[in-house]
């Protein structure tokens, strides 16, 4: 998968998760889970794309690890919101499936990143240069 791709699959997560939290109870409860899951969901690909701008090796570490942090947050809040039965385990289980994926992916791209060496350079920083020249072009 290269950075366009992920950019993609995360944006489309959030306007999953936008559509999902939309069908939550207007109660006191789905209001507040609405507005963390929508926050958390909506900063796993805001945090991605900041992170493939990244300026350095430890700006991109940084950056992937809050993403980590973001989609493992909106897999706390798809949990409760099944946990306390605001909308069907159904209709959870693929949302479910996908942060727990991104939440892994991530992991794998951060530890991978910290094993890379001083000369090394982040693949997402790699494409979005190669993009930025063919677009000199």
């Amino acid at each position: 998968m290269n950075a366009q791709q992920l950019k993609d699959r995360t944006q489309q997560f959030a306007i999953r998760i936008m559509k999902m939290a939309d069908a939550l109870p207007r109660t006191t409860s789905g209001r507040i889970l609405a507005d963390q899951i929508i926050r958390s969901a909506t900063a796993t690909a805001a945090g991605y794309r900041a992170a493939c701008r990244a300026r350095s090796r430890p700006d991109w570490i940084d950056k992937i690890g809050r993403v980590i942090e973001e989609a493992d947050e909106t897999l706390l809040w798809l949990e409760l919101i099944e946990q306390t039965n605001l909308l069907p385990a159904s209709r959870l289980v693929a949302l479910k499936q996908e942060a727990h994926e991104l939440t892994a992916l991530f992991t794998a791209i951060h530890k991978s990143s910290k094993r890379l060496t001083h000369t090394d350079v982040p693949p997402a920083t790699i494409q979005n240069q190669k993009s930025q020249i063919r677009n000199q072009k």
